[in-house]
């Protein structure tokens, strides 16, 4: 377990983090189980959760936790919040990178397909651990 750091907020205490058991379908599914429910146990939750499993570069980019919550609650990534439907596709490795298209129904029924790219976290606390480094709208 990682110690949360106060100027990022990383990791999110109480929610989902990543560690080397999990691999890269894995991280995918623990991320959208916490979004299809995002408020349990806390608001934004899942969001939160989604965070943790961010790669350092994407929390650069994404982040701070606060920026991060905004983005996912645009219209490009709000069909995650509450979704009621995940439709995975097949995972594709090619060896520390994997990509994973997944289909979501939202609770208003509007759909979306997003490609999760995901890398295995070489050094530091989270070496041998899957993180997300994009989620591409298709």
């Amino acid at each position: 377990m990682f110690s949360p750091s106060s100027s990022d907020e990383y990791p999110v205490e109480g929610v989902p983090t990543p560690t080397q058991e999990f691999g890269p379908g894995r991280a995918v599914e623990i991320q959208l189980t916490a979004l299809a429910d995002n408020d349990d146990p806390v608001e934004n939750a899942g969001i939160k959760a989604a965070y943790n499993f961010a790669s350092p570069a994407n929390r650069r980019a994404t982040g701070p936790l606060s920026r991060f919550v905004r983005m996912v609650e645009q219209p490009r990534y709000a069909v995650m919040i509450d979704h009621v439907e995940a439709v995975t596709g097949a995972l594709e490795r090619d060896g520390d990178r994997a990509e994973q298209r997944v289909r979501l129904t939202g609770p208003g029924g509007r759909t979306a397909t997003y490609l999760f790219g995901l890398s295995e976290g070489a050094t530091g606390p989270l070496a041998g651990c899957w993180l997300t480094d994009r989620v591409l709208v298709e």
